[in-house]
């Protein structure tokens, strides 16, 4: 039975190249895919493209294009990114001069647009916010971005027309993978089951390391060796969609049924309901079985026909975050950190800072779980050092920079001690998500070629 091997290049937008060029080398890859989006991500792009209309593509496009354009020239093994972000005919533009300045020849790179639906926004305005309920028109005034998760369709035309490197804007992770099989298998948009395990292939991928051990490490409870070292997974798939996880044997990490099963409830509300823009994915029978080292077999996923809408992430201005952290050693170090927390919940009431949000953690001591796993007093904890971390949101950026003043003050101000002050404060981008007809999408392949 016929199976096309497809490697992880990347599991977000600053990922290691180190991992991807050497499964481009010694991988015997049919494709590999680089998945470099989230949602904030694609709302900050959209905020580079508004200052220069050349930009608000993935910031290491050209860092990794540079390593990987002869490999997949000389190989012949075929890229499909969504580091194109909010701007993949830029991206391709750039990926041709790259090419061009390499003599690199007898490439075809495309760029899938269509879901950037941000100048059509006036039109969703009652639409509800998943997130909160609301009507979209609350935020109307603070929209910078909206762009819709396409599914696998500009890939797979994009193939079919031959292109070597497809770079997309915010394709959902999976149809990185789905598209490719789709297109190499020849399967129906109505073969639902293969689409759920394609599915299943391309959310065993989108993450990079965590499925080879990555985030799985947990020293004396799960060990992972030569971490350092740390491979990405290829996915060997047959024409049916079952699935073989793998990696390079020299590669460091690991895959197993427990790396793998940890990775197929990553990001799953329901597993026999993920919804997708190219099937509602079905992960509640998959099995996996290890049928040799660091060789797992996934078979049992399925999908039910989409729902004929697409998620729409909505990028909009949020005020303003301030953090601000001074550390404390020695003995009574503790103390003097809570003091300082007393002083500046009473300045910030004195001077009436107007805030949303406040959170004051001691780094080491309560900064991840707060007093529900043990007491501040200082009998029951006694650290040699301690950080205090103030961080505060507001609508108006001169309330954080007062906050910011008022953590730098406790220098002289006291308690004694206190040092390394650091004040960081940036503009705040949320994200709302709607769903859009999908009705309402027209996807669209431009293509440059050298």
């Amino acid at each position: 039975m016929r199976t096309i091997r497809i490697g992880a290049g990347a599991g977000y937008a600053g990922d290691r190249i180190e991992p991807a060029v050497e499964l481009m080398k010694k991988g015997h890859l049919d494709y590999i895919i680089f998945e470099c989006l989230a949602e904030r991500t694609i709302a900050l792009a959209q905020q580079e493209k508004l200052k220069d209309s050349d930009k608000g593509y993935n910031r290491l496009l050209e860092y990794r294009m540079d390593k990987i354009l002869p490999l997949c020239a000389g190989s012949h093994i075929k890229v499909i990114t969504n580091m194109g972000a909010a701007n993949p005919l830029s991206a391709a533009k750039a990926v041709k001069a790259m090419a061009q300045e390499r003599g690199i020849r007898n490439l075809k790179i495309a760029a899938v647009t269509g879901d950037d639906v941000y100048s059509n926004i006036e039109q969703y305005l009652d639409l509800p916010v998943m997130e909160t309920g609301e009507k979209l028109k609350e935020i109307q005034t603070h929209i910078i971005s909206a762009n819709a998760y396409i599914g696998m369709e500009g890939i797979v035309r994009a193939l079919k027309e031959d292109a070597d490197i497809v770079i997309t804007g915010r394709v959902s992770d999976p149809s990185l993978t789905v598209g490719p099989l789709m297109y190499e298998f020849g399967w129906e948009i109505t073969d639902y089951e293969r689409l759920g395990k394609a599915t299943a292939a391309g959310h065993l991928l989108e993450c990079g390391a965590q499925v080879t051990g990555g985030y799985f490490a947990d020293p004396g409870y799960k060990e992972v060796e030569d971490l350092w070292n740390v491979g990405f997974p290829i996915a060997e798939i047959n024409e049916d969609g079952d699935i073989t996880l793998t990696k390079l044997d020299e590669a460091g990490g690991v895959v197993s049924t427990s790396t793998v099963k940890e990775q197929l409830v990553y990001e799953i509300h329901d597993p026999a309901r993920y919804l997708t823009p190219d099937v509602i994915a079905d992960f509640s029978q998959i099995e996996v079985e290890e049928t040799s080292s660091d060789h797992v077999f996934v078979k049992g996923a399925s999908g039910k026909k989409k729902s004929g809408f697409y998620k729409t992430s909505v990028g909009y201005k949020d005020g303003f975050i301030v953090e601000a952290e001074i550390s404390y050693g020695g003995s009574g170090c503790l103390n003097r950190a809570k003091l300082s927390e007393e002083i500046i919940r009473k300045r910030i009431d004195h001077r009436d800072i107007k805030i949303q949000d406040l959170s004051i953690d001691f780094i080491g001591v309560s900064s991840l779980y707060g007093e529900s796993i043990s007491s501040l007093s200082s009998e029951n904890i006694t650290p040699s050092e301690v950080r205090l971390r103030i961080a505060a949101r507001s609508s108006e950026e001169k309330e954080a920079l007062a906050i910011g003043q008022e953590v730098e003050a406790l220098y002289t101000n006291g308690p004694a001690g206190g040092g390394g002050v650091r004040v960081n404060i940036q503009d705040i981008v949320s994200i709302a998500s709607i769903l859009i007809p999908e009705s309402d999408i027209q996807i669209d392949v431009e293509y440059e070629e050298v």
